[in-house]
This record gives structure tokens, sequence and C-alpha cells, in this order.
């Protein structure tokens, strides 16, 4: 379910999670919000923090108080720490700030129904005579590209265990490109990623990133072999080390 009184913005998300094959349901308040839900429990509720009726927070801790486990992913205009850390100790389970990349909400949502369905799943009972093994590691829901790591929930990258430090632009266009690695992204594309459609935007926008990006992953920035540039389309992201291995086969 997207709580979002912003139609424009409501209509965005819906068209992005149905794209991804999600029954999308949306409501324009936080009063519909809370009877949607108790009506109807969705898998994960998509929750605007500024709307009429009742605001996101109020929402969020009247679930809790109800004891309703339902993934909770905020949206909101609002970005001081202050703001995040109400929300996440209210019982939010992520939270993202305007302007976002709508496909790095989908990849969150994606993660946030993973981690549900694993919470939720009763553990296999063990055999006759089996003994206990060890318990398995949750599932990293991170995307990799050889020894780049870019995680959408954290909001973390990392390349061969060394953390990277990327702005929230960089780190669109980063988790963009990581979730289809060798796709070559046209900078309209990446634009879109950034903000949305918004087209009065510069082109030249997406290069400084890319040019900042590749001084922060790329052990040589002006002789790059991850962040790759394909003349007159845009730019992909590879595996360095798969050209390594077709080079020598």
């Amino acid at each position: 379910m997207v709580a979002e009184d912003d139609a424009k913005q409501a209509e965005l998300v819906r068209r992005y999670l149905e794209h991804e094959g999600h029954a999308v349901t949306v409501v324009e308040d936080g009063r519909a919000a809370l009877e949607e839900v108790r009506h109807r429990e969705p898998d994960l509720l998509v929750l605007d923090v500024m709307m009429p009726r009742a605001y996101g927070l109020d929402v969020v801790r009247i679930l809790r108080a109800e004891d309703r486990e339902i993934p909770v992913l905020m949206l909101t205009a609002r970005s001081t720490e202050d703001d995040l850390l109400l929300g996440l100790d209210l019982g939010a389970d992520d939270y993202m700030t305007k302007p976002f990349s709508p496909r790095e909400l989908v990849a969150r949502v994606r993660t946030l129904l993973r981690r549900n369905r694993r919470t939720a799943a009763p553990s296999p009972a063990a055999g006759p005579g089996t003994a206990p093994g060890p318990a398995r590691a949750e599932a990293d829901d991170a995307l990799t590209v050889g020894t780049l790591r870019v995680d959408p929930v954290r909001h973390e990258v990392s390349v061969g265990g060394a953390p990277v430090v990327c702005t929230p632009g960089e780190f669109r266009i980063l988790a963009a490109m990581a979730a289809e690695p060798d796709r070559v992204f046209t900078r309209q594309r990446l634009l879109a990623e950034l903000h949305g459609f918004d087209k009065y935007i510069s082109g030249r926008t997406v290069d400084v990133h890319v040019m900042h990006l590749r001084k922060k992953i790329e052990r040589a920035p002006r002789r790059p072999v991850r962040l790759l540039t394909v003349f007159g389309v845009g730019y992909k992201l590879t595996d360095p080390a798969k050209g390594a291995r077709r080079a020598s086969s």
C-alpha cells in the first residue's frame, strides 16, 4: 500500500511497483492508511510523513501500538537526523528522503519483503537423529559487481571491503547501475534516476557524478575499468575481472 497525498508522486511510485509485479493500493491521507491496514493488511506500507488527517509518524506509532508488524518504508522531504531517528525509533523499517530514485525505492521494497518473509517463515523441523547445524546467516541483499558492493537499505558502498562515501546523487546512480551490471545507461536514463521526470537538468550533471564516482571506486580514474564510457551512448558498470578473463582466453 502507498499512502501519499501528492497525486503525481503516488502515481509514480504505483507505476514502478506495479511494473515490478506488485498489486498496489493508494490512499491519500493518514486516517485512510490506518483504516485500510486494519481492513486488509498489506504486505508492506510505503508511507509519506507529511499527510492530512494524520501524519505518517503518527500512523507508524499507532500501528506498532496495535502490534502490527507490517514493514514500513517512510518517505519525507525532511532530512534532518532527528527526523530520521524519530521515524526509526517509532518502528519504521526504512527511510527515504525526497527527491528519491524510484528504482532505489523498488529495490528497498524488495529487500524489506524478503527480510519479512525470512522472519515470518517457520524453521524446518530437524529429522530423526539429525544433529542441529549452525544457524544460517541472513542472506545479503546488497548489490555486488565484482568487489564493488552497494547496499540500498543501509545506503553503504564499499570496494574490496573498503568503505566509499558517496553523495545521495552518486549513490542513486551507482545503485541503479549495480542493479543491472553491464547494461548501458544513457545520460537521460541516469538523469531520471536522479530526478524522476525532471527534464530541465543538464546531462552534464551525470558526467560530473560519474567523474566523482571514478575517483572513489577506480584505482586509476583516468583509465577506468569498472565505470565505463560507451561512446555515443552513455555509461555502464561492469566487473573488471570478467574483462581480464576474456582478454586472457
